[in-house]
């Protein structure tokens, strides 16, 4: 690692100004992953790091029917919230698998959205990797690819988003605000992230200097039961080979709302717009279960080693979807 100069910021816009002024400058919150990234892999190199714990960007504050989560909070302060466990129940959830009591004391909100991939080639300097070096190639093609992606990937990278909080919120359709050095805006989370393509080193929406200030999460109606399914090599704290987040309200037998997310298998947060269509208005058991998971990974891309996530993928949505509205798969 080498020498980096560390300021703390006093405010917002003297930290939007140190970071957006310097090509490389970093911001630094809970650095559960930044850290490892430079003191054990090397992969990243700041000049400077901003340190932004301080700045007045933490609270958790209802508005009506939507939860207003700012930037700072902890993973554990949101699992903790009340509303959250009465009308996000899958929030919760996934922010519980996550990672343990420690991490989620530090983790923040921020961060967790913008933590990067676990990909072994991406953090092994020897390996040839395009999200961290564009243009070198991707030896996860033809390498051991077992933990990566089948759907969002292109032939420049197939690393998975490794975010459980994300599923989950992007099936919410929650919107991240950003402080830039062109002042404030608004991005849908189902925007926010990028798929590879061929520039798979821009991850994500944010442009130069832009700090994540607060997301707001919309609160689901009365009457949804949702769940996060996370299967997993280990019980205990591991990244998904895929994962469920789903949002469902049957009245009268038949599916009247749907929304469903998947993790552990795309390049980023993936929203599963087509298997939501295949459940609303359908009556909810095994037959539309299996027709849902069907339409979710119809676009998979599989490899060799990874193959195994097309039946895993469908398996934990119906799964997930039974456990939700307590009618078998």
């Amino acid at each position: 690692m080498r020498a980096f100069e560390y300021i703390r910021a006093g405010d917002v816009a003297s930290a939007v100004a140190l970071v957006s002024g310097d090509p490389g400058a970093q911001y630094l919150a809970g650095g559960t992953t930044q850290v490892d990234l430079m003191l054990k892999d090397g992969v990243l190199e700041p000049e400077r790091l901003v340190d932004i714990t301080r700045l007045p960007l933490r609270g958790i504050t209802r508005d009506g029917d939507v939860l207003r989560v700012g930037a700072m909070a902890t993973m554990e302060e949101l699992a903790a919230d009340v509303t959250v466990a009465e009308r996000l129940p899958f929030v919760r959830e996934a922010l519980l698998a996550s990672a343990s009591t420690q991490l989620r004391n530090m983790a923040t909100i921020g961060g967790n959205l913008l933590q990067r991939t676990r990909c072994r080639y991406y953090r092994d300097l020897s390996c040839a990797c395009n999200k961290r070096a564009p243009g070198a190639g991707c030896d996860a093609l033809t390498g051991h690819h077992r933990m990566h992606a089948i759907l969002g990937t292109s032939e420049h990278c197939i690393a998975t988003h490794a975010s459980d909080l994300a599923v989950a919120l992007t099936a919410l359709d929650a919107i991240v605000h950003v402080r830039g050095p062109e002042g404030e805006r608004a991005v849908p989370l189902t925007g926010f992230y990028r798929l590879p393509g061929d520039t798979p080193g821009v991850e994500n929406a944010l442009g130069p200097g832009e700090l994540i200030t607060s997301v707001e999460v919309p609160l689901l109606p009365e009457g949804t039961r949702s769940g996060y399914l996370k299967v997993r090599d280990r019980a205990s704290y591991e990244f998904a080979l895929a994962s469920a987040a789903v949002a469902v309200r049957v009245s009268d037998g038949v599916v009247r709302d749907a929304r469903m997310a998947l993790g552990g298998l795309a390049t980023i947060p993936w929203r599963s717009r087509a298997a939501e269509d295949v459940l609303r208005g359908a009556a909810a058991g095994e037959q539309t279960y299996a027709a849902a998971a069907d339409a979710a990974l119809a676009g998979a891309r599989p490899r060799s080693g990874n193959a195994f996530k097309v039946e895993l993928g469908k398996r934990t949505i119906v799964r997930a979807l039974s456990l939700v509205t307590g009618v078998p798969g």
